[in-house]
């Protein structure tokens, strides 16, 4: 993984622009392969893909990570700073912006913003079940939960324009709260280190085209990282409740994050925990679900279970939807092995409890991608979950071992206890 390994700041730069402006350091070839894979993934999205809002952003991001390539080969003291400017200004900022003017964008987007016009014009983000019952259109329903319409309220407001589609919000939270959490797991250069992420394929795909998983995934890795180095009980509750009252792939990282909690600090730490997680999701959900209980059945749990008269929009060919296509009989299998996969890994939490946060986010990364492979509706977009959890992870891991590799932190204190040092790159 390529390092972003910071100089000493000069003098009369202090605080944070020092830590921005000062010249970085980097094994070029590194950076270099690493944009070149980022040009190859969205080159092939170009060339292959059969969705136009799909191979447009394939078209200039790839141009984008080219240039971000040589970028890092020709400048060798500024030039990782002008690759990511140049990546995330065409894998990210262009297509989300062209996209957003032009009004391309996948159903999702859409989804979001009725549900945020009917939470301000009929106080619940979803449809009744008479009005589903009649529906043949999979994108009537909102499988999300209420956080989620949040996105769309400035649309709701003040009408369709650039700056108030539910992506730009998408992208701003993002870019908030991923930032937060490598700063709470004590990664260095944690602004060159968000946008690298925000730029690489792995989120700018998703949030120029969608983009309604990107929030959820910073708030679980924020929640995470307020229970590495210093353990803010209270505080990752709440952050790992609001994803849990966004969507419900959130659930089984409130489910991790207990386990670790319970295991390594105790059982007053546990409650405090699953205290908040637990009220900061039923603030939000619990007055719908007592005066509207049919609709978010319907609409969170039926229809994406694939027992619904219509069927879900996300369809990629994965094992579990393979087998849901077959019929109802395969449908109820592709259940069983969802809620049978379910069963192993809470059997793994019980038997080997994880004791750590790189330990509890490695079994949450490997409970998402079966639930993913299994479920009955399902896109290969879903593992942008596991893959950015692990990306977080790694790039938190780096920060502490140059942290204790300078004998300081990146907040300035003792090295905290961890993998041994490395000599930097």
């Amino acid at each position: 993984m390529l390092s972003l390994k910071a100089a000493q700041p000069h003098a009369w730069l202090p605080g944070f622009p020092a830590r921005w402006l000062q010249p970085v350091s980097v094994p070029r070839y590194w950076a270099a392969a690493a944009f070149a894979v980022c040009a190859a993934f969205a080159g092939g999205v170009a060339l292959f893909s059969t969705n136009d809002l799909h191979r447009l952003w394939g078209l200039i991001a790839s141009c984008a990570y080219v240039a971000a390539a040589m970028a890092v080969l020709i400048w060798r003291s500024r030039g990782i700073d002008l690759a990511l400017l140049l990546s995330v200004g065409g894998a990210l900022v262009t297509p989300l912006f062209l996209n957003a003017a032009t009004g391309r964008k996948q159903p999702e987007v859409s989804v979001i913003a009725r549900a945020a016009k009917q939470l301000v014009h009929h106080h619940s983000p979803y449809q009744s079940a008479a009005s589903l019952a009649a529906a043949h259109n999979p994108n009537a329903y909102n499988p999300y939960l209420p956080v989620m319409s949040l996105f769309g309220i400035p649309r709701a407001l003040f009408g369709s324009h650039v700056i108030t589609d539910p992506r730009v919000w998408f992208g701003l939270a993002f870019l908030i709260i991923f930032w937060l959490a490598l700063r709470a797991a004590g990664a260095r250069n944690c602004v060159r280190w968000t946008v690298f992420i925000a730029a690489s394929p792995v989120i700018a795909f998703e949030l120029a085209v969608g983009g309604t998983d990107v929030p959820i995934l910073a708030l679980m890795c924020l929640g995470f990282a307020l229970l590495w180095r210093r353990p803010r009980f209270a505080l990752a509750g709440i952050a790992l409740g609001l994803a849990s009252a966004a969507k419900a792939t959130a659930w089984p990282a409130v489910v991790v994050a207990a386990v670790l909690v319970g295991t390594r600090d105790g059982r007053k730490p546990l409650l405090t925990f699953l205290g908040w997680a637990v009220a900061s999701c039923a603030f939000i959900v619990a007055p719908v679900a007592a005066i509207w209980p049919g609709p978010l059945v319907e609409n969170t749990i039926t229809f994406p279970l694939g027992l619904a008269d219509v069927k879900s929009a996300a369809a990629s060919p994965l094992p579990g939807h393979v087998l849901a296509d077959t019929g109802p009989a395969g449908r109820l299998i592709a259940i069983g092995l969802l809620v049978l996969a379910g069963g192993l890994i809470a059997a793994s939490l019980v038997v080997r409890p994880p004791k750590t946060v790189p330990a509890a986010v490695w079994r949450l990364a490997i409970g998402l991608a079966l639930m993913f492979t299994l479920a009955p509706a399902t896109r290969f977009g879903y593992f942008i979950y596991p893959a950015s959890l692990l990306l977080w992870l790694e790039v938190s891991r780096l920060g502490l071992r140059q942290s204790a590799a300078g004998g300081s932190s990146a907040r300035g204190q003792p090295p905290a206890p961890g993998p041994r040092a490395v000599r930097p790159a």
